[in-house]
């Protein structure tokens, strides 16, 4: 069954700080510049430009970022999970549970591993600044107890739940950009 499609409305909303009328932008043109309340002229934001970093730069950030996202199939579907991390030899480890869908695939898939997506990134929300950088590989599951129980004492998750596994991701293609002025 199709349905129309909906025309976007026209009609003005409110600033929760001026009061104002803000009126959206028309498709194909740009929004209005924003004002703020103390001056009532336009912010104008400072040119940014986009700088592809190397893979050794990217994990160099990725190292120092305290939590990152793991991009995983569930159920067919792409699932994504915030994580802390460790980098270790250049893997990327994280600790779960044993009932977990990411390490119960990665179990599944034995040897070969199963692919998975692993990105963070440190971005300023006010001067929209900083990078982002995705690596992708195959996880897999960690078996080795000595290793085991060093991340155990290295990686703290947030969540408060036993953690009593842990999986490492191989990057095979590491990408990461960096925002600047």
């Amino acid at each position: 069954m199709s349905h129309p499609r909906r025309q976007p409305s026209r009609t003005s909303t409110r600033t929760a700080e001026t009061g104002r009328p803000v009126v959206p932008a028309e498709p194909g043109r740009p929004a209005p510049p924003l004002v703020p309340a103390a001056s009532g002229r336009p912010v104008s934001s400072p040119a940014r430009r986009t700088v592809k970093l190397t893979a050794p730069q990217a994990m160099a950030l990725l190292g120092g970022a305290p939590l990152g996202r793991i991009v995983f199939t569930r159920r067919a579907l792409p699932a994504v999970r915030p994580v802390n991390h460790l980098l270790d030899g250049g893997q990327i480890v994280i600790r779960t549970h044993r009932d977990s869908d990411l390490f119960h695939q990665a179990r599944q898939h034995g040897g070969l591993g199963v692919v998975v997506a692993y990105q963070a990134d440190d971005i300023d929300p006010l001067t929209h600044l900083g990078w982002s950088v995705v690596a992708t590989g195959f996880c897999h599951p960690v078996t080795e107890r000595e290793a085991l129980l060093r991340y155990e004492r290295l990686i703290r998750p947030w969540p408060d739940r036993p953690m009593e596994a842990a999986v490492r991701i191989s990057p095979d293609l590491v990408t990461g950009v960096r925002l600047t002025a």
